[in-house]
């Protein structure tokens, strides 16, 4: 009886499924392979386009169902399938000729998707060290594009993030070398990295951030707060990760050059091919600026010119599908004329290799090597020697692995081991010390139902030279709630620890400051630590989305100089508790007319939980702005930019010029520049730059160390030509 009553239900299961069959392509009628395929309600449910953007999927039950299409860069498109053997001309799907209604029935459904002029469908890496969505990953990343970072003609990395992120802050130290503040945190404690790799060698806390130039950088990802359960030390405030692009053309030749003010000088030239299994780039970039004069008073009155060379290459080869090998060698060297006759030259050697194997579609594995060795010497004009008194060497080793459990969620583990040779002239007697750091980490990235997300990490680090270790832990959770037509919005959570370890620097310093005083280390130091609490909120719909983010970091141990009465000259030691406490807005807009908009503001609050003066330079109110329009024709296009940004004035203190144990006063002013970028692509591969900076002329009444080194409106243009673009059909 049973089995007679199963038999007669057969035909009724059968007829209660339907196939949804199409092609997704772009607007012009491409395919779009690759292209993801899913139906609201029904997990597992699902499909791939494939190579001619064609897909087919079973829907196992006889009930109308939203089919939803995604692709990267995309703007995602969702539909309601019906499996009704006939309907009005309104409905986008139809019953294909010849099915019977008591047969699986075949609808046919294609779609065009409009491209995606926001980035929350850019994939990064930095927040959890697996490739992902931006609107996907659970850690709060900022993303500077490739087209932001041309259409800004930014000549530096310094300009960059000031155009484009508000809170952070490059200023000058002692003898005009650069110190950077990212909402509370120094260049000691905000870690950059070159595709995930660390840089060696440091001057009063910071690396040569000239090092870090845009040429062939396909984006810039930050995560701030504390990282330090994926990067270790130095993390405590933040990540600012610069991505290299890949060869993708069978070849490419570009060439740029930029002309401004104070005979500001650039020069880029790349090259690369791609042919069978292997690809390479080669890029190379020349910059140089003049000495001149602020023509006011202040802490400084000149500004020392430089001149800068960059080489680097990159070498990949794949041998199967599943093997890719990655070999790397870079040079670069900077001289600043900070006097007349003793140049200060700057240089490093830095190579890698690496090599990735794909297991399949549940994983895969990663092994590197790499090599960074910064030099720092003096070099006598008039003798022509060149003395070297400062060398920075690291080599480091790094294994990770990356396992996906289907849908589930993705582990990921790994460690590095480097070995760390310091020798400099601010040691007694231009000695040299070493040590070895080795680490290993675990990151579980859990997907515990549709829209929900939760990221667990932990990581341990050893140092050597004060047997010291420590314990980083990291929690994040995501949920987004997808409305349909009327938008998305994503709720994102983290705890994170941030730590950094005292350096040999600060350990072992001995060093005279133009007979003043003396700086001395301190093996004694503790570890600096932080707590990051963060949440946020994001609402995105089609071409604009907005983001709210509050956070708190508590800061403890931070290693800093200070006045020692008993030495009678400064040592470095651990500070008094500090808290942190802001927040951040985002709001940005592309319309399909070509206009665009972007607001971004912080606010940073730092206090001591004693009640003892700061010295904090972090500025209490920042903003950045950009307003755009640009449009394309067939062989021309442009795109007219006008950004500017605010920071607010400052009310700190500072150690008296003549009494270095006393504290006093001070207020630096706030100011607002705005900068003008007419970009024209003129004919294919050709591009011409044309740039009004300080657009309304403003000047300090006073230059102090964070004010900005402009003298009133400057005027620069800058020219490109992609000679594989001029070639290409």
């Amino acid at each position: 009886m049973c089995i007679a009553l199963l038999l007669a239900a057969v035909p009724q299961i059968l007829s209660a499924q339907y196939v949804v069959r199409g092609r997704i392509t772009d607007k012009d009628s491409e395919p779009l392979a690759g292209a993801g395929i899913v139906v609201r309600g029904l997990p597992g449910v699902g499909a791939m386009a494939d190579a001619d953007g064609e897909y087919s999927l079973e829907i196992p039950d006889n009930e109308p169902h939203t089919v939803v299409v995604s692709f990267m860069g995309f703007m995602t498109q969702s539909r309601v399938v019906r499996p009704e053997g006939s309907r009005s001309g309104s409905e986008p799907g139809h019953l294909r000729s010849g099915q019977h209604e008591d047969l699986r029935a075949e609808l046919t459904e294609n779609f065009s998707l409009e491209e995606n002029p926001m980035t929350i469908d850019q994939v990064v890496v930095t927040g959890t060290r697996t490739p992902k969505t931006l609107m996907e990953t659970p850690i709060v990343t900022r993303v500077i594009s490739g087209l932001d970072i041309s259409r800004s003609d930014a000549s530096n990395i310094q300009d960059l993030l000031i155009s484009e992120l508000p809170g952070i802050e490059f200023s000058y130290s002692m003898d005009q070398q650069v110190n950077v503040n990212l909402q509370g945190f120094g260049g000691s404690s905000v870690l950059f990295l070159i595709d995930g790799e660390r840089i060696a060698g440091e001057t009063l806390d910071n690396i040569d951030y000239n090092r870090l130039n845009l040429d062939n950088i396909e984006r810039i990802e930050i995560v701030k707060g504390g990282a330090s359960s994926l990067y270790g030390s130095n993390a405590v405030g933040g990540v600012v990760n610069l991505i290299t692009k890949e060869q993708s053309e069978p070849w490419s030749v570009d060439v740029s050059a930029r002309y401004g003010a104070h005979n500001e000088q650039r020069y880029d030239a790349s090259a690369g091919f791609s042919a069978g299994k292997v690809t390479n780039v080669l890029n190379a970039q020349m910059t140089g600026i003049d000495t001149y004069d602020v023509g006011g008073q202040g802490d400084f009155s000149t500004v020392y010119g430089n001149k800068v060379l960059s080489v680097k290459d990159r070498l990949v080869y794949n041998p199967t599908d599943r093997l890719k090998l990655t070999g790397r060698i870079g040079y670069y060297q900077r001289q600043r004329d900070a006097d007349v006759i003793v140049k200060d030259r700057y240089r490093d050697l830095n190579a890698g290799l690496k090599a990735k194997y794909d297991i399949g579609e549940s994983g895969d594995a990663e092994l590197s090597w790499s090599y960074d060795e910064y030099n720092k010497s003096d070099f006598m004009a008039n003798t022509g020697d060149d003395v070297l008194n400062y060398s920075n060497v690291q080599h480091t080793v790094r294994a990770l692995f990356n396992w996906r459990f289907g849908e589930t969620g993705t582990l990921t583990a790994g460690g590095d081991f480097m070995n760390d040779y310091l020798r400099s002239y601010q040691f007694e007697d231009g000695g040299h010390h070493s040590q070895v750091t080795a680490d290993c980490f675990a990151q579980f990235d859990w997907n515990v139902f549709r829209g929900f997300n939760v990221i667990g990490a932990l990581r341990y680090d050893f140092f050597s030279a004060k047997r010291l270790s420590s314990l980083s832990p990291k929690l994040g959770l995501m949920y987004r709630l997808d409305a349909g037509k009327a938008g998305s919005f994503t709720f994102r959570g983290s705890y994170a620890k941030g730590f950094r370890a005292p350096t040999l620097k600060e350990m072992y310093m001995s060093f005279d400051m133009a007979g003043i005083f003396m700086i001395y280390g301190n093996p004694d130091l503790l570890s600096e630590v932080s707590h990051n609490f963060t949440l946020s909120a994001e609402y995105f719909k089609k071409y604009w989305n907005v983001t709210l983010t509050g956070y708190f970091n508590m800061v403890r141990n931070g290693i800093t100089t200070v006045w020692n009465e008993e030495l009678n000259s400064m040592r470095y030691a651990n500070e008094v508790p500090s808290n942190v406490t802001g927040a951040d807005m985002t709001f940005s807009m592309r319309l399909p007319c070509g206009f665009g908009a972007k607001v971004a503001y912080t606010y940073s609050y730092e206090y001591t939980l004693d009640g003892s003066p700061t010295m904090s330079t972090t500025r209490p109110h920042s903003l950045t702005a950009r307003i755009e329009y640009g449009w394309e024709w067939k062989n021309y296009g442009f795109n007219l930019a006008l950004s500017g940004r605010y920071l607010s004035r400052l009310t700190t203190n500072v150690y008296a010029s003549t009494d270095f144990d006393t504290l006093s006063e001070i207020t630096y002013p706030g100011y607002t520049i705005w900068k003008l970028v007419f970009t024209q692509d003129i004919w294919r591969g050709i591009s011409l730059n044309l740039i009004v900076d300080n657009l309304f002329n403003y000047r300090p009444d006073y230059y102090y160390n964070n004010s900005p080194v402009t003298v009133g409106t400057t005027f620069a243009a800058g020219l490109a030509l992609s000679i594989g673009e001029m070639f290409r059909k």
